[in-house]
């Protein structure tokens, strides 16, 4: 583990393995830069892979107030670190703080991105703008499942069934843990629409990757960014859910980023 610090001095972790070109990694939702760790032996002969702690997360630090403005700096400084302009790889959230980042110009040779979450209207319900306070309202009297429950079953739409099966997994202490930063990715996500004039500036080429098994309205999602961005390539991964296998994703960010 390697530590940097952001511009508003939040000391940031990150892990660096393997060989070759920069790509930098940025996970998703409620989790850490351990979410990659399949991921890595797949890609290790080809890339130096850059893969760090969101703010609040893991190793890294968590400077109050959380701003999505301060989260760009920290990827920024991040990319600076692997010597930038690199490749940039982003699942979920991750994918709308890349594309925030490149929307800011941040330094990318290419982007690739696995379903950002922006709500195309009619697609689904869109979470009330409120619920980024009523969640962080939830962690200040420390019902951190009740916040996990709020931002899972509101924000990004799960069945409550599948939220039960959450709760009962091996994961969940780790996500009790670290349910403060649901609050963040609410905030990142705004009004959860698609930012179709900035993306048409986007010259960055990138990547649009959605799994076919995957909610439908992220596919959707998917078909509209690929539209919204002029530079921009779309692969579906058959059979894919939301998190694709990691021995589906590697092949699919070779092709683009060699």
């Amino acid at each position: 583990m390697e530590t940097l610090h952001s511009r508003d001095g939040t000391r940031i972790a990150y892990e660096v393995s393997g060989s070759g070109p920069a790509l930098v990694l940025v996970n998703g939702a409620l989790s850490e830069r351990g979410a990659f760790t399949r991921l890595r032996p797949l890609l290790d002969a080809h890339f130096t892979l850059i893969a760090y702690d969101r703010r609040g997360r893991g190793d890294s630090g968590d400077t109050a107030p959380y701003s999505p403005e301060r989260e760009l700096e920290d990827l920024v400084a991040v990319l600076e670190a692997a010597g930038a302009p690199a490749f940039v790889f982003g699942h979920s959230s991750g994918a709308i703080l890349a594309l925030r980042a490149a929307m800011s110009g941040a330094p990318m040779r290419r982007l690739a991105v696995n379903e950002p979450p922006f709500i195309l209207p009619g697609t689904r319900t869109v979470p009330p703008r409120e619920i980024t306070a009523r969640i962080a309202d939830l962690i200040a009297t420390n019902d951190r499942e009740g916040a996990l429950r709020t931002f899972l079953l509101e924000q990004v739409g799960l069945p409550p069934a599948a939220f039960e099966q959450m709760k009962s997994s091996p994961a969940w202490p780790r996500l009790l843990a670290i349910a403060h930063t649901a609050a963040y990715d609410s905030e990142l996500a705004g009004d959860s629409a698609l930012p179709v004039a900035p993306l048409s500036q986007l010259s960055v080429p990138t990547l649009v990757l959605n799994g076919t098994a995957s909610f439908p309205w992220l596919a959707e999602t998917a078909r509209a960014l690929t539209q919204a961005l002029p530079n921009a390539r779309a692969v579906h991964l058959e059979g894919q859910p939301h998190s694709p296998a990691a021995d589906v994703l590697a092949p699919a960010l070779l092709s683009f980023f060699q």
